[in-house]
């Protein structure tokens, strides 16, 4: 098998060369080249982890899961096997043998780094290799851990060098050979209404006060209504003040989402607020939530603070 070998941080997978996701990924690789970082990335993307897993019981933890010889949706499984486990590592070979031979769907992603880099990030760390012997150094149990490691590096399906990698592009490179879907799709985009009265949004990422707008607390009629009610909504939206902010508004997000996008954000709260939260942030945040999803974003609404609204 020949090893799809990577060793740039920007590197653009093309569409043919993504794939189904698989059932099974094994990751793998030299110690201090980035496989936490990377298993984080596997989590993000849906799979079941297990780290430091002995190689022997990974046809087990299949077998449990109900995937082995079967092609039935469920969730996939990531696992680490890696030098930590000496006594075990040994029988990867044959786990992944019998792997191919019940038809189970997998792909082997080995990290490494150059020797240099790796010894760095351990005195950087100040963690003991895992296969230094006492009286050894570091660059010997490196030496050890790339001959131990030499035969299952060929066989990866992915090789991925992470010498001048920041995390940053780790997790790109991932996402790209990994995940199936539009890649805005991987973003959880929440947006929320709230009353600065209430407290400030402080779990948000992006915080637009919209205060500036007119209040519609203000007339008699609307003060009891709330923002998701087509009176104040209409009383709110149809202004030349409040088209000119959602055309700039739009724009603005526009821009930054797609940054969200390529830096690999998972998570995104934005907080759109006005004094009380009950009418103009609520019709905003309905507003912002339903443009986002007509980017193809995966998008929720809340708004925090319309159970205090005055009645």
């Amino acid at each position: 098998m020949e090893p799809a070998v990577s060793d740039l941080t920007n590197e653009v997978i093309s569409e043919d060369k993504i794939k189904a996701a698989p059932e099974l990924v094994i990751l793998t690789g030299m110690s201090g080249a980035g496989r936490t970082e990377a298993m984080h990335v596997f989590e993000d993307l849906g799979y079941f982890c297990i780290d430091n897993l002995p190689a022997g019981l990974i046809g087990d933890v299949m077998a449990l899961k109900g995937q082995c010889g079967a092609k039935e949706q469920g969730q996939r499984l990531a696992v680490v096997c890696d030098a930590r486990n000496r006594a075990f590592f040994q029988a990867l070979a044959d786990q992944i043998a019998e792997l191919r031979s019940k038809g189970v769907d997998f792909k082997i992603v080995f990290l490494d780094a150059a020797d240099e880099k790796l010894v760095a990030r351990y005195k950087s760390s100040r963690r003991r290799h895992p296969l230094c012997e006492d009286g050894q150094t570091i660059a010997q149990g490196i030496q050890k851990e790339r001959s131990l490691l030499y035969t299952l590096r060929e066989s990866a399906h992915y090789v991925i060098d992470t010498t001048d990698m920041l995390p940053q592009a780790l997790r790109t490179q991932l996402r790209q050979y990994f995940y199936t879907g539009e890649q805005r799709q991987g973003l959880s985009v929440t947006v929320y209404s709230f009353g600065f009265k209430h407290g400030a949004a402080l779990d948000a990422d992006m915080v637009m006060d919209v205060r500036f707008l007119p209040n519609p607390y203000y007339d008699p009629a609307l003060r009891s209504l709330t923002g998701l009610d087509a009176p104040v909504r209409d009383f709110v939206m149809f202004r030349q003040e409040t088209e000119e902010f959602l055309s700039r508004w739009k724009a603005l997000l526009d821009v930054l989402m797609p940054g969200y996008v390529k830096e690999g954000k998972q998570q995104l709260a934005i907080a759109v607020g006005c004094t009380g939260g009950q009418h103009r942030s609520v019709a905003l945040a309905e507003a912002t939530g339903d443009y986002l999803k007509s980017q193809g974003y995966r998008v929720s609404v809340a708004h925090r603070d319309l159970k205090l609204a005055e009645k």
